[in-house]
């Protein structure tokens, strides 16, 4: 008789349990902060240098460990975009803007390409620095 009762009530407790996870990733909405961007940009001639810092915004844990399980190409991909720029791309609040829209959208096709899901919400930049 013990044993059933101590049976059912791990049951109930399991179950209780299982629905509080469920709940959590309704709700959960977490921040990756990734490590600062140095690199050089703009037009032949003239080497600028840009330093930024990125916060992506994920929705769920699977997304979460997504991001950090392709975090080298992710890397990769923005080191190029942010390389890529002109200096009238990084140099005002619009186009920086742009830039993370950009950036936000390079990193869901990555972990669309990837995972088969866009898993990313947002994207910000924290700090950003030209030069």
């Amino acid at each position: 008789m013990k044993h059933i009762f101590l049976a059912l009530v791990l049951g109930l407790f399991m179950q209780t349990a299982w629905a509080a996870d469920e709940e959590t990733s309704e709700n959960y909405v977490n921040y990756i902060e990734l490590k600062p961007f140095l690199t050089n940009f703009g037009e032949p001639g003239k080497v600028s240098f840009v330093k930024c810092e990125i916060t992506i915004q994920v929705s769920t844990p699977a997304a979460h460990h997504a991001v950090n399980f392709h975090m080298p190409q992710i890397r990769n991909d923005i080191v190029f975009l942010l390389s890529d720029q002109t200096e009238a791309e990084m140099n005002s609040i619009e186009a920086q803007s742009v830039l993370a829209q950009k950036a936000l959208k390079l990193v869901q096709n990555i972990l669309v390409e990837e995972e088969g899901e866009a898993f990313v919400t947002d994207l910000f930049f924290t700090s950003f620095i030209t030069q």
